[in-house]
């Protein structure tokens, strides 16, 4: 018979829920300011949408300060175990509230935006509502606070992908993604309640302690490990979970699109390092015997797959946004490069990946926008003759694609020197891994270097003498970003220091 519980376990709750409470800030903050918005959204008049921007960016930065208060907080679990706040959690804190200003910013400098839309005020709100969802995904240790954080970020995605109502690409772009997105949720989810079935149990920690007690059977884990594959593998854009990646990329609005491809695939590699490392078994006699595979095997099929499907189809795009679509899949899979070596070195290596990406993938998008302002177009072939009208923009997005293709003197470069590293102390088997990675990015110079080649070396069709201005503003954060993408490729010890001390929690969980 079902029991109220007594006036102490009650009071026992409530006192849990208050201490839990002081962990969680940074996102009690964050939620304060999307509520902002939307008031201020209701109530301003007149020329709402810079008061919008400018809060959005003041209030995302001061969510800094909360965020680096956490480092003096004791690393641990909270809210009963849903919830975990440690060095892994705060590196994304930091990098997805970044994103989110750079996707602001990124917004302002995008022309499209004063055509397609009049009021600005549930975007940015909604840009806010996914940052909180993305610093959950990061710190959930629950499989419930797991799901609820993922759509938290695939309704705000699903949304703001087809924020130009109007236009059919968006539209359309919208309507794949939300079909995609709900098939491999209900996937993930079945996956989800297996494992519970299983265990009994869904924190984390308490699921690898029942699994490495009572045992499991191989095939139902392969079975579960491929359906929550198949969520965790739609947020990351790997193969085979990769189809709404080239039509949303191309039919969202290009902030949207750099958004996506950082950030939103950043949480997705949150997810997958803490589940992965944490839950499941790492192997072992029942599961490697009978089937002979195990989930580190199933991660370099997608990684394989991901970098050679990725780079060859790119070679035949025309759309600019199309092609850095198919790029962002090929990335997916030197990411998952890292995660597979499962050690402190590869986490490591994943981090220093994740934080290079950031800087060169927002710059060439936002140098696409500057140029699709100019242009109206995002075509390749309308590319030509742009390195002299628009200099520095060229400039920019050379170093970026460069960056890219992992070539120094570029911060693109230290992320592949230090996955590959990674692979190459783990044996013959992670070599020929390395040498798929290295070959597949020197695929990727083909079509990255198509950019360059148009802009410099191809005269435009329509030939003039006009020179293209974007504004100071957009030329400070174009130096700023090319800048920082050279600094860290030849500086890059704040970088590897800063990713060994994210790190740490996964060097003792593996060891």
């Amino acid at each position: 018979m079902f029991e109220l519980p007594s006036g102490a376990e009650i009071q026992g709750i409530i006192a849990s829920l208050k201490a839990s409470v002081g962990f969680f800030i940074p996102e009690i903050y964050l939620s304060v300011l999307f509520m902002l918005l939307i008031l201020i959204d209701l109530v301003a008049k007149g020329r709402k949408n810079n008061l919008l921007s400018i809060t959005t960016l003041l209030g995302l930065a001061g969510s800094i300060f909360f965020i680096y208060q956490q480092h003096s907080m004791p690393p641990g679990e909270f809210f009963f175990g849903m919830y975990v706040l440690d060095e892994f959690a705060l590196f994304f804190k930091y990098f997805f509230v970044l994103s989110g200003i750079l996707a602001v910013i990124v917004t302002m400098a995008d022309e499209q935006f004063d055509r397609e839309v009049k009021s600005m005020g549930e975007y940015y709100a909604l840009i806010v509502a996914m940052v909180i969802g993305m610093i959950m995904m990061a710190s959930s240790a629950d499989l419930l606070m797991i799901f609820l954080s993922m759509e938290l970020v695939s309704f705000t995605a699903y949304i703001l992908t087809g924020y130009f109502k109007r236009n059919s690409r968006s539209s359309e772009a919208a309507l794949k993604y939300l079909v995609y997105g709900a098939v491999s949720s209900g996937l993930m989810v079945y996956g989800f309640s297996l494992i519970f079935g299983l265990t009994a149990q869904t924190n984390l920690i308490k699921i690898s302690t029942e699994l490495a007690t009572h045992g499991y059977d191989p095939l139902l884990m392969i079975l579960l490990t491929l359906l929550i594959l198949a969520g965790f593998g739609y947020k990351i854009g790997a193969v085979p979970f990769h189809f709404w990646s080239p039509d949303v990329y191309e039919g969202a609005p290009t902030p949207i699109t750099a958004y996506l491809s950082v950030a939103s695939k950043a949480a997705g590699f949150a997810l997958l390092m803490r589940f992965f490392y944490i839950a499941v078994p790492h192997g072992g006699q029942p599961y490697e015997d009978i089937l002979g595979i195990d989930w580190r095997s199933l991660l370099i099929i997608l990684s394989v797959a991901s970098m050679i499907y990725g780079n060859v189809v790119a070679l035949w795009q025309k759309n600019v946004k199309r092609l850095l679509a198919y790029s962002s899949i090929a990335h997916a899979g030197y990411l998952i490069l890292g995660i597979i070596v499962m050690d402190k070195f590869g986490t490591q290596a994943t981090l220093i990946y994740l934080l290079s990406y950031f800087l060169m993938n927002f710059g060439a998008f936002f140098v696409v926008i500057l140029i699709a302002n100019k242009t109206g177009s995002e075509n390749l072939d309308d590319y030509r003759g742009l390195g002299k009208k628009m200099p520095l923009a060229g400039a920019a997005l050379t170093v970026f694609l460069v960056s890219l293709v992992g070539l120094p003197p570029t911060v693109g470069f230290i992320g592949k020197l230090m996955i590959f590293s990674a692979l190459l102390t783990k044996g013959s088997l992670y070599i020929w891994l390395a040498l798929i990675g290295i070959m597949t990015s020197v695929i990727s110079l083909y079509y990255y270097m198509l950019i360059p080649l148009n802009m410099y070396l191809r005269e435009s069709k329509q030939p003039d003498d006009t020179t293209f201005n974007p504004g100071m503003p957009a030329q400070i954060l174009m130096v700023v970003l090319m800048v920082l993408t050279l600094y860290f490729g030849l500086f890059f010890t704040p970088l590897s220091d800063f990713a060994e001390y994210s790190s740490a929690m996964f060097g003792i969980v593996l060891q």
